[in-house]
């Protein structure tokens, strides 16, 4: 009996470390935006003292379900006034470490959910 989907079809973080993360096998590094449904750019800011409103108003536009926010090696939240492009459009953002965003996005896009994983790299 299958329990899990079959992530094959599935863009997946493969492996991460400081200031790279592996996505299907493929190494980046710099922040990054990716996506279960193949979406894969650079998130273009510095760190996370670099974020604004403009930053979390682009994801918005981006259309998932939900949106993984990795705020680099520790936990971090932004200003909540950030998230209303987000909220207006009724899409969930969740703040984690980078290293938990990544396992968080493979099991929801493990389950075929549309998520995007916003990840701050150190």
């Amino acid at each position: 009996m299958k329990l899990h989907a079959d992530p094959s079809d599935v863009q997946m973080v493969t492996a991460y470390g400081p200031g790279w993360i592996t996505i299907n096998k493929q190494e980046h590094k710099g922040n990054l935006l990716v996506g279960s449904t193949g979406f894969l750019r650079p998130w273009n800011c510095a760190n996370f003292e670099s974020l604004t409103a403009e930053h979390f108003a682009e994801l918005a536009q981006l259309n998932a379900e939900l949106i993984i926010f990795g705020s680099g090696s520790k936990l971090r939240f932004v200003h909540p006034s950030w998230l209303q492009p987000l909220m207006q459009k009724r899409i969930g953002l969740e703040t984690m470490d980078t290293h938990a965003a990544c396992r968080t996005y493979n099991v929801l896009a493990g389950e075929g959910r549309i998520v995007i994983a916003a990840l701050m790299l150190e």
